[in-house]
């Protein structure tokens, strides 16, 4: 009895979210009904009850997750199944315990000026092959309008681009095929292309762009205008195409709007269309930006667009999700409508090559699949998976079955239905951006936990919970509280990812300190010496536990300081901190690595400096003293 009042009760909750939901969008189509998806009733979500995803204490995770940290400005990674979050990577945030945002070589990526916040979405990993190869993540700052490049060998951020001429990049994707050699970057806000004040009040003069960036050198390739908000986006698995939701085809700027038409778009971009008409000289720029820009807008072609296909896509898409392991069919979710929209890659070819006239003869299924889908992920078993926000549940579905209903068969290509907890958005399924996808677990990334773990006060957690989607039904396995707030996430396999334990004394993250110690005559691995120059003081110093090669160094009042640390252990996890008392500086200094910091010496006195990071039973005992003699 308690077990069913229970599932009222859950019930009783997701039904309110999901009617003040729908009164917030209140005038999306839902025409047509449920169709099929009806055939399927929702369950309650049940907990598998063995223990074969449980990861013992010692062992180790199947897969390495990457999730996205959102307005934390992180990325996250975590252990699965087990959900253990073992380590926050600082990209566009400051972060005191590492030192991001305050050591010069940090600085040096973060560039000069650069704000110190950012809302991290969607992490992407390299691929060789629709394969990931474990060389690099990608992640994009929809806040400050940034994409990082994170090194997964020591998962540190190595490249950071602002891009010009757009605001807010929300879409990221990466070239699968023949490798990452693109990173692809969907501007979602429009605004005036040169946005320096002339335009304010004149909408029509209002435009957004995809942007396309060398992965290796982080140098912009060109960027594509586009009529409407670009959303997310996604690539084909030959190298030639990517597609991005766009809504707000009328370009409104109010909320009833930018709702206003029952179809916007899917844009699919020729890249190689594009990158001739670069190389031929056929572009603009843009006010002081170098970068080509080429006009995919519809109004700028006569006849066929060469560049861009406006695919019309019910309503206010979101989500564009390419389903492996071939690559075949590209999702795009429906957010405002029940449905999703099933494209055929190969007939997107067929069009831009003159065999179709239509761009809806790129559809080839339009499947009824609950309320408020936003985003599909898949299995190795030709299933699709898609959250819906406002039903608060993942659907599982069939791509084939759908096709077939859509041509007119009385089928039913719901397969399974699983309550989350609450108001999913983001979902994805193991290896399911690649030709590797398995089939063995989901994350469902739910934006709210309400009664799911004890209240902290105002600020409630996020909710990613763990499917199991290895049999016929979906079993929840885990539920995980997560700091504001994750927007999406990937897994690869742990074989598929190597990183360093000791940096290597040749790593190019801290080259431009090495080539300044090289300036003042210091060997970094043996010198404990201070250079002076004028009102500029450089301290090195070598820390080898549990002491520092230097414990007591005397500068000015007013002198510019830099202090040098290099981390002369060799044994993985001894990592040192430099700590400085009273003057907002701690760094990390894990072994073989040198960091540095830059500042002013304005407090006359004795400062005290430490090491952070516990290395030795004698870590208390790790400290010097800088002495500051008054001006």
């Amino acid at each position: 009895m308690s077990d069913n009042n229970d599932h009222i009760k859950d019930l009783s909750r997701r039904n309110f979210l999901r009617n003040s939901a729908v009164t917030g969008v209140a005038g999306a189509s839902l025409a047509g009904g449920f169709g099929a998806g009806a055939l399927v009733r929702s369950r309650p979500a049940e907990a598998a009850t063995n223990n074969e995803h449980h990861v013992e204490p010692g062992e180790l995770d199947e897969y390495y997750g990457f999730w996205s940290g959102g307005h934390s400005g992180e990325v996250r990674i975590l252990g699965v199944p087990s959900m253990r979050e073992l380590l926050r990577i600082p990209v566009f945030n400051v972060d005191s315990a590492t030192g991001w945002g305050i050591t010069n070589e940090s600085k040096r990526v973060l560039g000069p000026n650069a704000p110190l916040n950012g809302d991290t979405h969607h992490p992407k990993v390299s691929y060789t092959d629709a394969r990931y190869d474990g060389r690099y993540c990608f992640i994009n700052d929809k806040l400050n309008t940034r994409v990082a490049r994170i090194r997964l060998d020591i998962m540190r951020a190595d490249k950071i681009l602002t891009i010009p001429n757009v605001q807010s990049i929300h879409g990221l994707t990466l070239q699968r095929v023949p490798s990452t050699e693109r990173v692809f970057a969907a501007g979602e806000m429009i605004v005036p292309l040169n946005n320096n004040g002339e335009y304010l009040d004149d909408p029509s003069e209002y435009w957004t762009m995809m942007t396309c960036i060398d992965a290796e050198t982080m140098e912009f390739k060109w960027q594509a205008i586009v009529d409407g908000n670009l959303d997310n986006c996604d690539t084909d698995y030959s190298g030639r195409f990517v597609a991005a939701s766009c809504y707000n085809s009328a370009r409104g700027m109010t909320l009833p709007e930018m709702m206003g038409p029952e179809r916007d778009w899917t844009v699919i971009f020729d890249v190689p269309a594009i990158e001739r008409a670069v190389a031929a000289g056929e572009y603009t720029t843009i006010g002081d930006s170098p970068v080509p820009v080429v006009d995919a807008r519809e109004q700028a072609h006569q006849g066929r667009n060469a560049f861009a296909l406006y695919v019309p896509t019910p309503r206010s898409p979101h989500g564009v999700n390419t389903a492996p392991p071939e690559g075949k069919y590209c999702v795009v979710s429906g957010k405002l409508s029940p449905t999703c929209t099933v494209i055929e890659w190969s007939r997107v070819a067929e069009w831009f090559d003159g065999g179709l006239s239509d761009p809806r003869d790129v559809v080839v299924a339009e499947p009824e699949v609950g309320l408020g889908p936003l985003h599909t992920t898949y299995d190795n078993r030709g299933n699709a998976y898609t959250s819906l926000f406002l039903d608060s549940q993942v659907v599982k579905w069939n791509i084939e079955d759908s096709i077939r209903a859509y041509n007119g068969e009385e089928v039913n290509y719901i397969r399974d239905r699983i309550d989350v907890h609450y108001n999913i958005g983001h979902i994805k399924a193991s290896l399911a951006c690649s030709r590797d996808v398995d089939g063995k677990y989901l994350t469902a990334l739910c934006k709210f936990s309400k009664d799911r773990f004890l209240p902290v006060g105002p600020m409630h957690a996020e909710n990613d919970q763990l499917i199991d989607i290895s049999g016929e039904q979906m079993k929840l396995i885990h539920d995980g509280p997560t700091y504001a707030e994750p927007h999406d996430a990937l897994m690869i396999r742990a074989d598929q990812l190597n990183p360093s334990q000791v940096y290597t004394r040749d790593d190019p993250y801290f080259a431009e300190t090495v080539a300044m110690a090289q300036a003042d005559g210091v060997t970094l691995e043996r010198d404990n010496k201070v250079i002076r120059d004028g009102n500029k003081v450089r301290v090195y110093m070598t820390s080898v536990a549990p002491s520092f090669g230097t414990t007591e160094f005397r500068v000015k009042q007013g002198d510019e300081v830099t202090i040098v640390v290099t981390n002369m252990d060799t044994i993985e996890d001894v990592s040192h901190g430099f700590a400085l008392v009273n003057h907002g500086i701690n760094f990390e200094i894990h072994p073989q690595q040198t960091s540095s910091v830059t500042f002013v010496a304005d407090k006359p006195g004795v400062h005290w400096y430490y090491c952070s990071w516990f290395c030795h039973a004698l870590h208390m005992e790790m400290s010097g003293r800088m002495l500051v003699e008054p001006a």
